[in-house]
C-alpha cells in the first residue's frame, strides 16, 4: 500500500478470497504442477487494520497475471491502474498465467495508462501516476506483454522499486540471476525483454544501492 494525498494505491492484490474457484479456471497441467497456500486476502487484512477504504485512489498491476490479481474482485468499483498493453494480454483468451471465465469478464473499473512521459533512470519511457514524482512506473515487457515497474520516492527520499515479476529476490539483481527455469519456460512471454530488463535495474542498483527492491512474487 502506497499513501498519498491524492489518494492511496494497493500495488498488486495477490490471491484473493476467490482464489479456489478461480484457480480451478486454469490450465490442468499448471493445476498439477503448482502449489499455493492462503493466508488472508489483501481485502482483509486492510479490514482488519481498519483502513479507511475512502482513502483508496485505486489498485496499479504490476502485470495481470493471476497471483497478482485474484484479489481485483473483493475490491468492487476501485480503479484498476493497468497498462494499456497488459490490459490487452488480459483480454485475450488462452494467454499464459491468465485466469479463465468468469473472472476476466467481470467488469472491473479499469483506467489504462501509457508512458507519456521520458526517460527515468534508464527507462526510455515513463508515466508519473500522480505529476509529483513521487509514483513513477515504467515499461518493463518481457514476463507479459505490458509489465512495469513501479519506482517510490518518499518525502524523506527514501526510494523503492516494486518489479513485479522480474526478479523474485533482490539477488536476482546484484547476481543477475534469473528465476528458476520452468518459471521462465512457462510464464515469461519475451525471455529476451525480460533480460534486458533485469539488466537495466541491476545497472540502476548499482548506482542507487541504497534502493529497496520489493519483488512481489507469490
Amino acid at each position: 500500500m502506497i499513501k498519498h494525498p491524492k489518494g492511496d494505491l494497493l500495488v498488486d492484490t495477490g490471491f484473493g478470497r476467490d482464489i479456489d474457484q478461480q484457480f480451478a479456471t486454469m490450465p490442468r497441467f499448471f493445476q498439477k504442477l503448482t502449489k499455493y497456500e492462503l493466508w488472508k486476502p489483501a481485502r482483509d487484512q486492510l479490514e482488519a487494520a481498519g483502513y479507511d477504504f475512502d482513502r483508496l485512489g485505486g489498485i496499479l498491476l504490476t502485470h495481470a497475471h493471476w497471483d497478482h490479481v485474484s484479489g481485483l474482485p473483493d475490491f468492487p468499483g476501485v480503479p484498476v491502474l493497468v497498462s494499456k498493453r497488459d490490459k490487452v494480454a488480459f483480454n485475450k483468451p488462452g494467454m499464459r498465467g491468465y485466469f479463465g471465465p468468469p473472472f476476466n469478464q467481470f467488469h472491473f473499473n479499469w483506467h489504462e495508462f501509457d508512458f507519456e512521459a521520458g526517460p527515468y533512470l534508464g527507462f526510455p519511457r515513463s508515466h508519473d501516476v500522480y505529476g509529483d514524482g513521487s509514483i513513477v512506473c515504467v515499461p518493463a515487457p518481457g514476463h507479459t506483454p505490458g509489465s512495469i515497474i513501479v519506482f517510490v520516492t518518499l518525502p524523506n527520499n527514501v526510494r523503492y522499486a516494486l518489479v513485479g515479476d522480474l526478479v523474485w529476490q533482490r539477488e536476482g539483481l546484484t547476481n543477475l540471476e534469473e528465476r528458476p527455469l520452468l518459471s521462465r519456460l512457462w510464464a515469461d512471454l519475451d525471455p529476451d525483454g525480460t533480460r534486458q530488463n533485469i539488466l537495466r535495474m541491476a545497472s540502476i542498483v548499482k548506482r542507487i544501492p541504497n534502493m529497496i527492491v520489493v519483488a512481489l512474487s507469490r
